[in-house]
């Protein structure tokens, strides 16, 4: 087996031609016979190079609507032969079968085609037969034959021929790595179309995935781990795999994951009015809407001063330059918003380490999905949590009715909460959180945890009374036992908005009037874990 195997013979079969030019140029002034196909071949010819047609090559005319072109011993002999087998080599010649050395190939836009929202029969006839197999018979052969299949690397083929006249096993070796990985995704995409959107399937007996790298990270959750970033596979809405950095240092795992609790949350609201969510480790410390981004994050921050330092800000519409220097004004790690004007770019300019994330428009919280998560010996995967709550699905249970405000407070609340982890208890007023209690073992603890908060708040800011005093509480599962509805009865709580669903429903809905509260049940469970 040669090191450096010369080339001189080309396959060339392309649907995204991008850079086909210049590789044409490259490998005509090697001398390199080049064969194509179809309008790989013409467009060659367009360039002013020679080309031979692959029907040339096998004897057999393209066929079948271009189905059958490369599917020939010819094409896969010259492929797969290994040189230095003398059995491999005698078969060629009695057949007359050429070797072929470089294999230039991408395939079909399948994924393109479905994204569009082509018929089903154009999506058939966008899954590639013939290329797949010319990209695997030359990468199993990569000891002999190169296999290029992203125009990315032509740069590094035409200086490799120019400068040592072939490609080297290495650079082979990661070609092939590279050409399956390719065929794997392309196989996957074709197979999730087939299970979910044709068959229906939501959970089918073999689940495949596909993500293309997006970065990797310093480390993972803690420094002793690795860690990287993936795209999600197939069509996915705008987020933080997809945002623009504008500035600032390297993104850590952290980092990452709370910017996405906090795009999550902020995203609920990208009807709404001005909205600015601070999030910690992955639990929001503060939420609030406001006339302006500007007030609403100083309703936010007041939830919360302490945990907010350090924290994930994310906003609702375009950052303005105010609210950039008010956000300035602690130690914050990551901002994230759908943009941001020139005034807000400006001011975080002078904060070297803030990052920046400019996401281009907010998710849709109602858009479907999956979650997965990796468990010993195997996967748990689950519909991502997308339950929307409205007016008419909420039953009053006590004997009280919530006023207009306490409905609004009861709303805001329970959309914040269902973003905490569990259990987790949130109390607002006025569009804003007063005390958010996250992650307890019980529900109670949950309860005086925000309502503490709530009172070192009220004592930091001078105010005369915590903002729990009026407010509404949202739980994110049922009460079950009257203690954690008491702890937010002690905490000033008015209103109450939970699923309901306890066997001591009865007993919770008796607290609940004896201490004049209204009280709301959903039917809806927001567990996160």
């Amino acid at each position: 087996m040669a090191a450096i195997v010369p080339i001189r013979r080309a396959l060339i079969s392309l649907s995204d031609k991008t850079g086909l030019e210049d590789l044409v140029a490259a490998l005509s002034r090697a001398g390199v016979e080049i064969v194509s196909t179809g309008g790989t071949a013409a467009k060659i010819r367009e360039s002013g190079a020679d080309v031979r047609d692959i029907s040339d090559l096998t004897g057999f005319p393209e066929m079948m609507d271009g189905r059958v072109k490369t599917l020939h011993p010819k094409v896969h002999g010259g492929l797969l032969a290994v040189r230095d087998n003398e059995e491999h080599v005698a078969a060629m010649e009695e057949h007359g079968i050429g070797a072929i050395d470089l294999v230039v190939v991408n395939l079909y836009p399948f994924e393109a085609t479905v994204a569009k929202g082509s018929p089903r029969d154009e999506i058939i006839e966008n899954i590639d037969i013939g290329g797949p197999s010319m990209v695997r018979s030359a990468a199993k052969n990569h000891d002999h034959v190169a296999i290029v299949t992203d125009p990315a690397d032509y740069a590094e083929l035409i200086a490799r021929i120019e400068q040592q006249g072939g490609t080297d096993l290495e650079f082979r070796r990661k070609l092939a790595a590279k050409a399956y990985s390719l065929t794997a995704a392309y196989d996957v995409a074709i197979s999730m179309w087939f299970q979910r959107v044709d068959q229906g399937q939501q959970w089918p007996e073999r689940r495949a995935m596909s993500s293309p790298l997006i970065m990797t990270l310093r480390y993972g959750e803690n420094p002793h781990q690795q860690a990287a970033l993936y795209a999600s596979a197939g069509p996915a809405a705008r987020g933080i795999g997809q945002a623009r950095q504008v500035q600032g240092k390297e993104l850590s795992y952290n980092n990452l994951n709370d910017a996405n609790a906090a795009l999550e949350l902020v995203a609920e609201f990208r009807e709404g009015p001005p909205t600015v969510v601070i999030v910690k480790h992955a639990n929001p410390c503060g939420a609030a809407s406001g006339e302006t981004l500007a007030e609403a994050w100083l309703r936010a921050l007041e939830c919360d001063s302490v945990s907010a330092f350090g924290g994930i800000v994310a906003c609702n519409r375009e950052l303005d330059g105010p609210t950039a220097e008010a956000i300035a004004g602690i130690f914050t790690e990551v901002v994230v918003a759908p943009d941001a004007d020139e005034a807000a770019i400006a001011t975080f300019a002078r904060k070297k380490n803030l990052r920046l994330l400019l996401t281009g428009g907010l998710p849709d919280p109602a858009r479907s999905g999956q979650y997965a998560m990796a468990i010993c010996g195997g996967v748990l995967v689950q519909t991502r949590d997308n339950g929307m709550l409205t007016r008419d699905m909420l039953k009053v249970v006590t004997k009280r009715e919530p006023t207009e405000q306490e409905l609004k407070d009861c709303l805001f609340a329970w959309t914040v909460a269902k973003h905490v982890k569990s259990n987790a208890i949130v109390y607002a007023k006025d569009g804003v959180t007063a005390g958010i209690g996250a992650g307890q073992m019980n529900r109670r603890d949950s309860a005086r945890i925000a309502a503490i908060k709530a009172r070192e708040a009220a004592e930091k800011y001078g105010w005369a009374e915590p903002h729990t005093v009026g407010s509404a509480v949202a739980s994110d599962a049922f009460f079950p036992f009257a203690d954690g509805l008491l702890a937010a009865v002690e905490a000033g709580a008015t209103a109450v908005i939970q699923p309901g669903g306890s066997i001591r429903d009865d007993e919770v809905i008796a607290a609940a009037d004896e201490a004049g509260l209204a009280m709301l049940f959903t039917g809806m469970r927001h567990f996160r874990h």
